[in-house]
């Protein structure tokens, strides 16, 4: 399948990559369908989480553990099961970055990482009931 995006233009996108967000993401709930671009070159820490029902979305994302060494995710049961998750070698843990205009003052939300079940495509955001992890971690100047 082709969509047109603001940031890439026209992509391809594979089916069998079409990850499906059933809640879709807090304050995009309309948004179910997305795709994560970017993320198999190597070396790489940033790559985009691309809205397909709404082309014109696409987040910038982070591997939450390359970020923060000791991060951890706090998930509660009913959200393992809503996810359908078996086995956690099968789960995809990112995370949202905001980059203001100060790009020194870019952050990634550790508090509500994205977890994407890989063995169904299937994904949510959630929000951990501790308070270990801010919102805004500040990557480059550790505020």
């Amino acid at each position: 399948m082709q969509i047109q995006t603001r940031l890439f233009g026209t992509i391809e996108i594979d089916d069998n990559e079409t990850l499906y967000f059933p809640s879709g993401i807090p304050g995009f709930e309309n948004v179910k369908k997305f795709v994560l671009l970017g993320r198999q070159e190597a070396g790489v820490p940033f790559f985009w989480l691309q809205g397909i029902d709404d082309p014109d979305l696409a987040f910038v994302v982070t591997d939450p553990f390359y970020i923060h060494p000791d991060y951890f995710v706090d998930v509660d049961d009913e959200e393992i099961t809503e996810l359908d998750i078996k086995d956690t070698e099968h789960v995809l843990t990112i995370s949202i970055v905001t980059i203001p205009d100060k790009i020194e003052n870019m952050s990634v939300n550790l508090r509500a990482p994205i977890l994407i079940n890989t063995r169904n495509n299937t994904g949510k955001q959630i929000v951990m009931k501790n308070d270990t992890f801010p919102i805004k971690y500040y990557i480059m100047n550790k505020k």
